[in-house]
């Protein structure tokens, strides 16, 4: 039953393998988001567009908002 069941799912395997990959790539771009080191950078980097002037007050509040929104975890969770 095992190699009939192989033979059947073989012209699947593509389809399979970019839906593998696809989950890959999503797992590690949720992990790089959740990064405390990413966030501090970010932080930073938004904290210096706001002292050169490249950023209202208002600006970079809601900028800050949304990186410390991505980093609390999912309602659910």
């Amino acid at each position: 039953m095992g190699l009939f069941t192989a033979i059947l799912e073989l012209p699947l395997a593509p389809v399979k393998g970019v839906i593998r990959l696809g989950e890959l790539l999503r797992d590690e771009a949720e992990r790089t988001m959740r990064d405390p080191t990413v966030a501090r950078r970010e932080l930073e980097q938004i904290e210096a567009a706001q002292a050169a002037g490249e950023l209202t007050d208002e600006e970079a509040s809601e900028a800050m908002n949304a990186v410390l929104r991505r980093m609390m975890p999912p309602e659910g969770e």
